[in-house]
């Protein structure tokens, strides 16, 4: 039987100015900006909850007043940070939120190298902008900690304002004293795998333990559990958030918060894990006669079935707000409206979604 198709604006009138600016945000010349937007507000969402439960861990220390923050509670930022910058901003860009989510893609799935380096530097500018909320939030505080440090002594202030434990280590990631690059390099390099694996598992369509509702809490949890059993030794786990907290350090504190070549296994390492953890995933894991679940049909209806992508197909000029009723396996949309869509704006949380129509989740064989 037909299922009930209906748009928001269907059953919600916006105010005038809304529905304008919605409908010049959606054209060609600008239709980019919410996307970025939308990647540069999730990375905020998750770096701004996690490091400001870092500076809590590291300026308590400092200052001598334990139980400002500990391990638990910065896993469980990072997590809550990253559930929220999925719910909020993933239906607009994608959800990608990580430099090599998005390399991933674009080598695997087909997204537009333009467009990632865009979505990238977005992620980038999210990172930086919440870290310098954060220094400046803390900044009473951050004082007080420097003071204290340097009345121990310029000594005791240099030996430890660049390490994770630090002012400087609340932002930027710096290497823990007594580690060797070969054990930052394996520390990183695990833990971006394993991600990897479980994140490409929740764009996985055939994954039916892993619903679209399911997905952004496994990967939330992931990520705490990384953090709970490795931030110690150290982890970056995003690029992202790595690079753009090294950008507030060296803003703040100049060319020494640079890190050296720390820094560059911890912005890098990331990506070459994400690859390989997609390559042992598409090998041993995906099985393309296995049955994709009702769930992600529907999830992925989502994308065919947006209103501008039905109106381009079927040449609609309707623009009444009345309820459609149309059946979700009727709609086809040709080979050139893939290729002109590459670049359109996103309408689904993760990019495995097709561009070739939505699928009857009504028929059953």
């Amino acid at each position: 039987m037909a299922t009930p198709l209906i748009h928001l604006r269907d059953i919600q009138k916006r105010m005038r100015v809304f529905t304008v600016w919605e409908k010049k945000r959606n054209s060609k010349q600008v239709h980019w900006l919410p996307e970025l937007f939308a990647e540069a507000l999730g990375v905020f969402l998750y770096v701004y909850f996690g490091t400001s439960s870092a500076a809590g861990w590291v300026v308590g220390n400092i200052i001598k007043m334990p139980g400002l923050s500990n391990i638990l509670q910065i896993g469980l930022a990072y997590a809550l940070g990253i559930l929220f910058a999925i719910s909020v901003c993933a239906s607009t860009s994608g959800g990608h939120f990580n430099p090599c989510v998005t390399i991933a893609l674009v080598v695997f799935k087909g997204f537009p190298p333009l467009k990632a380096v865009r979505y990238i530097a977005a992620q980038l500018l999210g990172a930086y902008i919440a870290c310098l909320l954060v220094y400046n939030q803390w900044k009473a505080i951050l004082d007080e900690a420097e003071a204290v440090l340097m009345a121990a002594g310029p000594e005791v202030y240099n030996a430890t304002l660049f390490t994770p434990n630090g002012p400087a280590g609340i932002f930027a990631l710096y290497l823990l004293p007594g580690q060797t690059l070969p054990q930052v390099f394996l520390n990183e390099f695990v833990n971006c795998f394993v991600l990897a694996l479980i994140i490409w598992a929740a764009l996985d369509p055939s994954s039916y333990l892993m619903s679209p509702m399911v997905a952004p809490w496994v990967i939330s949890l992931a990520y705490a559990c990384a953090i709970w059993g490795f931030a110690t030794p150290g982890i970056s786990l995003n690029a992202a958030r790595d690079v753009g907290a090294r950008f507030l350090a060296l803003t703040v504190w100049g060319t020494k918060a640079g890190g050296g070549s720390y820094a560059a296994i911890t912005a890098l390492t990331n990506i070459p894990a994400t690859l390989l953890a997609v390559v042992v995933y598409e090998v041993f894991l995906v099985d393309s006669d296995r049955v994709v679940t009702p769930a992600h049909l529907e999830f992925m209806n989502l994308n065919a079935n947006h209103r501008r992508a039905r109106r381009k197909a079927n040449g609609e000029k309707r623009n009444s707000r009345v309820q459609s009723l149309v059946d979700l396996g009727e709609h086809q949309r040709s080979s050139s409206s893939q290729a002109e869509d590459k670049d359109k704006p996103m309408t689904t949380t993760f990019e495995y979604a097709p561009n070739n129509g939505a699928i009857d989740v009504t028929s059953r064989v």
